[in-house]
């Protein structure tokens, strides 16, 4: 049976895409065949093939699958705001059929299929309907990633409860050093340990340049994951 999680962060810019490299790197040292997928994204360039979205690029890139862009993001927009507004704008339904058919197509491809969301967890894709939505619909096991920082743990606690109120398994989570660490940042992770309540797959370290775009999977453990 393929392994499906999907990657939430606790805000926007916490560094859900290098996490989620992570993961796939992780996972195909591991022996997986992987596919990543983010079925929608915003902010975004135009380039001689079509629209692009660079977090979807590099999920492709590090997928150990060769996969078509448009397997990884079939909705795709330039602006960098809230996929709704722009999915209205464009008149451009967030179709959760469309979502579900193109996560099947890897399924049916990969044994380890990782699912990257769009800003944190209620997302909107509609008046009426957020990302959340349609991971309750999938039944996805999630994994959280944590930009460390001042607020991290309120944020992480609300959205750990929003998962499980939802009925969903939190798989895990991630400490993201998207700062670089400061005098309290061992008191701030064993806090997240404490009240996230679920495994710790690892923490990726402050990165800059080069090595932002290029995470190892060295730095995660997928041994919890269910």
């Amino acid at each position: 049976m393929t392994k499906r999680y999907f990657v939430t962060g606790t805000d926007t810019e916490v560094g859900k895409t290098v996490a989620s490299c992570a993961l796939l790197q992780a996972a195909a040292q591991s022996g997986y065949r992987t596919a990543a997928y983010k079925p929608v994204a915003s902010g975004s360039e135009r380039t001689p093939e079509g629209v692009r979205n660079g977090d979807a690029l590099a999920l492709q890139r590090h997928s150990s699958l060769a996969l078509r862009y448009e397997q990884v993001n079939p909705y795709v927009f330039e602006e960098p705001t809230s996929p709704h507004i722009l999915s209205a704008e464009h008149n451009v339904p967030l179709d959760f059929a469309v979502m579900s058919r193109g996560l099947r197509d890897l399924e049916q491809a990969a044994e380890w299929v990782l699912v990257e969301g769009a800003g944190g967890w209620f997302t909107p894709l509609s008046a009426s309907q957020t990302f959340a939505d349609w991971v309750i619909h999938e039944q996805l096991p999630v994994i959280l990633v944590v930009g460390v920082k001042l607020g991290c743990i309120n944020h992480a606690m609300l959205t750990a409860q929003a998962v499980r109120a939802a009925g969903l398994t939190l798989a895990g989570w991630i400490a993201n050093d998207i700062v670089p660490p400061g005098r309290r940042h061992a008191e701030y992770l064993a806090t997240l340990r404490q009240q996230i309540d679920a495994p710790l797959l690892g923490e990726i370290p402050w990165l800059t340049g080069e090595a932002e775009r290029q995470p190892t999977g060295g730095y995660l453990s997928l041994a919890a994951l269910p």
